[in-house]
């Protein structure tokens, strides 16, 4: 490894492995509930798209998986919604690996495949208790372009979409 670099606590990789997904949907059930007081019907929220996403992906959708000592910690999914729109969805990083950049390096890799996969535009849902999460996606380009108040997951949650317009390529 050349000097000066910095060791990065984690590895990306995109490629599924047998009970990925449901540790995926395991960590958005155990922490949304821990941390925001949601209910088993999040996990199931997540779970049901997640299945169909593996079910029926393309080439324009990609799932990246973050791990530490060959544990998730964190990940993040593009799916294309319009041939020109793409959603993200599934962004979390457990809080043990929080404010190290996982997160932005997540959501980096996610933009950098959208503008390759010709997407001139991605948006994203989330509840408005996730500051930290929406403050790197203003960081990164977003626009808060909605919110509604609603009843989910068994507690009154404020949710945002953003939108972040993304250049031509060339």
């Amino acid at each position: 490894m050349p000097s000066g670099e910095p060791v990065v606590p984690w590895t990306i990789r995109t490629e599924l492995r047998p009970g990925d997904l449901g540790e995926i949907v395991r960590l958005h059930g155990t922490l949304y509930a821990r941390e925001y007081g949601f209910d088993p019907t999040f996990e199931a929220y997540v779970a049901g798209p997640m299945a169909e996403f593996v079910r029926q992906g393309t080439a324009r959708d990609r799932l990246w998986i973050a791990a530490r000592d060959e544990q998730i910690v964190g990940c993040v999914a593009i799916v294309g919604a319009a041939p020109a729109q793409a959603q993200l969805r599934w962004f979390l990083v457990v809080p043990s690996m929080r404010r190290l950049g996982l997160g932005r390096a997540l959501l980096l890799e996610a933009i950098t495949f959208c503008r390759g996969c010709g997407y001139a535009s991605v948006f994203l849902w989330t509840v408005s208790a996730l500051t930290d999460a929406a403050r790197l996606y203003r960081q990164l380009g977003f626009e808060k372009v909605e919110e509604r108040r609603s009843r989910l997951w068994g507690t009154t949650v404020v949710e945002e979409r953003y939108v972040l317009i993304l250049e031509p390529a060339g």
